[in-house]
């Protein structure tokens, strides 16, 4: 079990990015074939990303990244926060379970949980959303177990893939999710 764990799950922990990490993480970001259908492609090259480490240590007051340790503190994937616009109270989730052994057990929803739960309790942001291409059945679980709810669809905003896609909007607002639970 990690003892340097920021937030504890029933089968996770989820914890600060760690110099040591780097590596395994940075192969992970590139292997695009692991990242499923409806993941974002893009990349960082190397430098720039072990920049945005030195940087902060991928952690600052509006954005942040946490890796997902199993119980046995192997890394499972990451969950990752940030502010949508400025002037908005609000924050997106995105993250990735590595591996399709690793999926199926609740990883994301214990992430997705206890990341939102942090933010809520720890920061002033009043909503939280996870944008959901609507084909990704996992996903919709994932947020519908989280205790997200359906809001609307944003028709064309995602281009992915060569073309524009329409994604699924499930939003967290604090009162409702603190008092859930």
């Amino acid at each position: 079990m990690e003892d340097s764990a920021m937030l504890v799950g029933d089968t996770i922990r989820l914890r600060p990015v760690r110099e040591d990490d780097l590596d395994e993480l940075y192969a992970r970001h590139v292997d695009i074939a692991d990242r499923g259908e409806h993941f974002p492609l893009g990349v960082l090259s190397e430098p720039a990303f072990r920049r945005a480490f030195h940087d902060d240590g991928f952690w600052a007051p509006d954005e942040g990244m946490l890796v997902i340790n199993d119980e046995s503190g192997a890394i499972v994937g990451h969950v990752e926060f940030y502010r949508t616009v400025k002037y908005l109270d609000e924050a997106e989730l995105s993250y990735q379970i590595y591996r399709d052994d690793n999926r199926g057990k609740g990883y994301a929803t214990q992430a997705v949980a206890l990341i939102t739960r942090y933010l809520f309790e720890q920061t002033k942001v009043n909503r939280i959303r996870l944008l959901i291409h609507p084909d990704n059945a996992h996903s919709i679980r994932v947020a519908e177990k989280a205790r997200f709810s359906f809001e609307s669809i944003a028709e064309g905003i995602w281009h992915h893939r060569g073309r524009n896609e329409d994604l699924a909007v499930y939003v967290a607002l604090r009162d409702r999710f603190l008092a859930s639970g």
